[in-house]
Order: C-alpha cells, then structure tokens, then sequence
C-alpha cells in the first residue's frame, strides 16, 4: 500500500488527504495549525463557483488597473514591497492579461470545476458530509451596460463549453431574489446560474478531517515541516517540530506558504497572496434576506446567507502577507450590506476577518508532478479553492495511481 503525506490542511489539503484515504491509501496529513481549515479556508465567501472562473488577469482587468490603483475606495490594492517574488509575480500577470490566456484559462478552470462538482456531490451522497450544503443558485448583478454587455459575451462563450445561464433584466433579478426589492436602481441586469451552490468551507475541512481520522488516517496538527530529507532526487522523509516523517509519495498543499517550502527543493512557484475580506453579521430578519447567492460587480462584493448569518466577502489586494484588518475596508463592506439589505442584519456584530489566496498570474491551479521524483503540486487555487479542490484531489489520485513506488 503507497504511503501519502499531505503537507498542508487547508480545504485543497483535505479533500486529497480525503480522497486518497477513500481510495484505500494509507495517509497522513500534516498541518502547523492546531486544527484543519484555520486560515485561508476558515471564513471565505461561501459559494461554489463552478460556472464563475474566469481569470482575473484579462484585457479588461488591465485596462481598468490606472483607475483602480487611483482610487482610495477600490476594491483592488498594490503596495510594491521590496520583494522579488511580487514583482515577478506582478510581471507575469501582466504577461497572461491576453484574450488568449482568458479563454483558455476559463476553459481549464471550467473543466476541472466540472469535475469537482460531480466528486463533491458523490461525496456528499456517500458519507453525508455537514457544512452547510444548499444548491440555491447565483445571480450576479451588473450595474451598467459596459458590465452587462462583458457578462453577456462571457455567457455566450461559457455556453459553448456547457454552461447553463441565464440573463435578466432587472425586473427578472427582482422576480427571482425579491430581497432586492430596494436595490432595483442600482443595476440594469444579471446572470443567474441555477445550477450554482453554497457550504462552509471551514465545516467541510473539519468534517473531512473527521472521516480522515474514522478511517485511521493519521493527522498531525500543531506540526510545523522544517526541511526535507532528499536522496537521489527523492524525499525520503520530512523533517518536522514532530520529528521525521517518511512517506513514498508527499503532495504540497500550503497555499500561500508553498513557494517558500518549495523554494527549500530548489522549485519556484509563480505563486503570491492576494488578500481577500469577509464580515459575517447575524440575520434580524431572516424572512428577508437573500435565498441565493449575490455577487454585485459594482461593488465587487458577494453575499450568501449561511448557518442563520450573511456571510460577505470583497477585495483584492496584493500587499504582503500581512493578516491586519483596516476599519474602513470593513466599514465599506457593512455599507453595502446596508445598500443592499437594509434592515437584516445587526450590523453592530460584525465578525471580521482576512484570508491570503494563494494565486498564481494566470488563476489556474498547479497541479501537477514536481521536478522532485516523488513530490506532486496542489497549490495555486486562488479565490476559487472551496471549488475546486474535489477536482484537484481526484487529479493527485490520479497521479499517485501511476506513480511507481
């Protein structure tokens, strides 16, 4: 039996560990934090975007980058930091801003989030995993004709490839989210996608550590990796607060602590944080609260409700590493809940908080062998982590099924 260890516990981490551990590996996972799922997977904005994968490096992107950098109230932010990676990174994603790259990253990340989508629902189906699951759809607003007339023709090429959606006017988007009803003015339409879901991420890597560990996986949390054993271009163990772990096969899977922990094997990840936002406020009016995921383009912000709570996710910005959370980027994202959804939350509550996406220039995930013989990649996933990682893990199985040992 092919031993697996899973380096890393965040939502891409478990699902492999998961996967593998399904699949009748023996397994063990480790993570330095105390539990699965405490940072960037731990309060995200909810939904599963299958249908919502478009790269965010495109000629659009690039075209609004002087105004977004200019204005104090963006949503997007760049501090250049004395720091080679960002620049490389930055260099190279303004190499991928191409119709080019557009297309064919959107048709790769449709691809695989086909995939996760019909691993996750096996899953659920299986062992019945709690986090909050609900295929409750998503519309998403468009607050002038530029916005809308963007989405249309993303609509017409994801159609091609099998995507099934709708555009309304803004009437419809009333008729189908009637939570709305106050905000009709301040959009001219939207796309719906029906087939579109929500869950709690952070739930679901508790819930797949806990069949990890029904299954006798060993999982060692509160274990930091310090170095890595290699002969004849093979780990063979890595070196931990814990003591030496020896495994036939290691995967990757430390989002945006990866490069760092690569760059130790001599591999460089084109892979840098991109810091992200989220409130989560109580329901006082549950009756009129959203039913189905928004995500407002003017705002650049999306809403779901989750658990009894609106859970709100915004932002973009490339800045370091830093975890702090400035007051007026929460105070913006408690006024649109406000503009949006007057009177259902307490708005005086406000569970903040901050996550670092692991993105790389182009958005696809990487996925892959490693030039290290028995190291496989799952790192990469950027804002779409949640939905993507059934898929990636499937993709690791796959690779650890051929893998000699």
């Amino acid at each position: 039996m092919k031993h697996v260890c899973v380096i890393g516990a965040g939502i891409v981490g478990c699902s492999t560990a998961y996967m593998l551990a399904k699949e009748g590996y023996q397994v063990t996972l480790v993570e330095e934090q105390d539990a699965p799922g405490k940072l960037t997977s731990f309060a995200n904005g909810a939904q599963l975007s299958y249908s919502y994968v478009e790269p965010f490096a495109s000629p659009a992107t690039l075209r609004s980058l002087p105004s977004l950098l200019l204005d104090a109230h963006s949503p997007f932010r760049l501090r250049l930091r004395a720091d080679w990676r960002q620049w490389a990174w930055c260099m190279q994603f303004l190499k991928a801003c191409t119709s080019t790259q557009v297309r064919a990253g959107t048709e790769a990340l449709l691809t695989l989030s086909a995939i996760s989508r019909e691993i996750l629902s096996r899953w659920i189906a299986e062992d019945n995993l709690p986090f909050g699951y609900k295929k409750n759809g998503k519309l998403v607003l468009c607050p002038d004709r530029p916005s809308f007339d963007k989405q249309r023709k993303q609509v017409a090429f994801q159609r091609t490839l099998g995507c099934d959606q709708q555009i309304l006017g803004a009437a419809e988007c009333i008729d189908l989210e009637p939570a709305l009803a106050g905000y009709q003015s301040q959009f001219i339409g939207g796309i719906w996608t029906e087939s579109e879901s929500m869950g709690d991420c952070h739930e679901l890597c508790v819930a797949l550590d806990h069949a990890l560990k029904q299954m006798g996986s060993n999982r060692k949390f509160g274990t930091t990796v310090t170095g890595f054993e290699v002969r004849s271009n093979k780990i063979r163990a890595i070196h931990t607060s814990a003591g030496d772990i020896e495994a036939d096969l290691f995967v990757l899977a430390t989002g945006v602590q990866a490069p760092a922990m690569a760059s130790k094997l001599g591999i460089y990840l084109p892979i840098y944080p991109i810091k992200g936002y989220s409130i989560t406020l109580p329901l006082i009016n549950p009756q009129k609260a959203p039913s189905t995921s928004i995500t407002d383009l003017g705002k650049k912000t999306v809403f779901t409700t989750l658990n009894g709570q609106l859970r709100v996710a915004a932002m973009a910005e490339l800045t370091g590493f830093e975890l702090d959370i400035p007051a007026e980027r929460i105070d913006t994202m408690v006024q649109s809940v406000n503009d949006l959804f007057p009177d259902v939350c307490n708005t005086s509550h406000v569970n903040a908080w901050a996550g670092l996406r692991p993105s790389t220039p182009t958005s696809v995930p990487m996925v892959q062998k490693s030039k290290i013989h028995n190291l496989l990649l799952n790192v990469g996933h950027g804002a779409l982590g949640f939905t993507l990682a059934p898929g990636c893990a499937r993709i690791i199985h796959e690779i650890v099924r051929m893998e000699p040992i």
